[in-house]
């Protein structure tokens, strides 16, 4: 059994929007590549691999690594809605903290359809319709919104009210995600918006503008896993380890009417305190974190929900510059999901990808300096909160 999994490789295929993307296998394939590459190992040195994807056919794992390679190793296909890539990362420590594997190929990939998220089964229960019915009896019937805006939305809402602050506080989330984004080759939106760009374009939910929305995106990207015994006996770096680790799932809390928690607070927040409890370090040692961003809304929660500012303190977190370069921790010098895309099983592996970046000193413009932990914090509704910390080793 391992005491320690570290990150040999990553690898990402640029994420891409639904009209110009390669279909699923192809990015996907791109992605491992590049991870068993930057790794130095092969597919055959893989023992298992785990494929996260929410919107394809069963088996679509299979079929994106048989271009990668055919060794007969077991393949898992993992759905956890939106934190489906950390969901398969958990899974993949997992395996070989429990002593099953030595090298563990993670592969996240989602080739998206444009538009809104949107169910393909109407013939049998939603997953989400619980979720639906409470926001909508606190903040009345929006057919005609997507679900993820009315929850999140509302969730934004829910914070203005119990905080007494106004929507620019959201509107500035996607001005500093834009400027994140444009030192990333592998984001879909680089070009920089003003804070009246983002708040006058168009209202989907009050407060979320169109440009406070993440887009639909295709991607994929992948890590590679060992022991540190396999590290050294191949002679793999070991530089970047996964020190703490905790996937939540939602308690009666979600359900209680409050819309901050619909939208995963309170996962959040318990994964993040067994992170810090695992690890022996708190909030205030983190110096980068890859959040969920998927609306600007959910970024403001999360700095509360993983502690890095107190409870109903965002706004002054925000207009002091703590969440940015020379504040007190970056958050999503990626871009985050508002700017570098959200392809849904992709996202929390691109998360890896970065943090890794960021933890090696191979970020260039992006790169936060002295970076010796990073946080990663992942969400799927109906659902599902991934924490991990990542530490810098030697």
């Amino acid at each position: 059994m391992a005491d320690r999994v570290f990150v040999a490789g990553v690898g990402m295929a640029p994420f891409a929007t639904p009209r110009t993307s390669a279909p699923y296998d192809g990015m996907a394939q791109e992605a491992a590549l590049r991870a068993l590459a930057d790794a130095g190992v092969s597919y055959d040195d893989v023992q298992q691999a785990y494929a996260g994807y929410v919107y394809g056919d069963s088996a679509s794992g299979q079929n994106a690594l048989y271009g990668v390679g055919m060794s007969g190793i077991p393949i898992v296909n993992v759905n956890n809605n939106c934190s489906t890539g950390s969901s398969a990362l958990w899974l993949a420590r997992q395996a070989i903290l429990g002593g099953a594997a030595d090298c563990v190929l993670v592969l996240g990939f989602e080739q998206m359809q444009r538009g809104a998220l949107v169910s393909h089964w109407e013939d049998r229960p939603a997953p989400l319709a619980r979720f639906e019915q409470i926001a909508a009896g606190v903040q009345g019937e929006h057919p005609d919104v997507p679900s993820a805006a009315r929850l999140f939305g509302g969730a934004g809402r829910a914070y203005m009210e119990r905080y007494g602050v106004g929507p620019e506080l959201f509107a500035r989330i996607a001005v500093k995600a834009r400027r994140h984004a444009r030192h990333n080759p592998n984001a879909v939106f680089r070009d920089q918006v003003t804070l009246d760009e983002v708040r006058q374009s168009p209202m989907i939910f009050d407060p979320l503008t169109r440009l406070q929305c993440c887009p639909p995106t295709c991607g994929a990207a992948a890590a590679v896993l060992v022991t540190e015994d396999f590290a050294h006996a191949r002679g793999l770096r070991t530089d970047v380890a996964i020190c703490a680790q905790a996937l939540t799932t939602d308690t009666p809390a979600s359900h209680s009417g409050d819309r901050m928690s619909l939208v995963g607070y309170d996962m959040a927040r318990a994964a993040a305190d067994r992170v810090y409890e695992q690890a022996g370090v708190g909030p205030g040692d983190i110096p980068v974190v890859e959040l969920h961003d998927c609306f600007t809304t959910n970024e403001v929660l999360s700095y509360e929900a993983l502690r890095l500012t107190p409870e109903g303190t965002a706004e002054k977190f925000v207009r002091d510059g703590d969440h940015t370069y020379g504040g007190r921790v970056v958050t999503n010098p990626s871009g985050g999901l508002l700017s570098k895309g959200h392809p849904l099983g992709a996202t929390g592996l691109a998360q890896c990808a970065e943090l890794t970046w960021q933890l090696r000193g191979e970020a260039e413009a992006r790169q936060v300096e002295g970076a010796s932990l990073a946080l990663q914090h992942n969400i799927g509704l109906g659902g599902a909160a991934v924490v991990t910390l990542y530490e810098k080793v030697g």
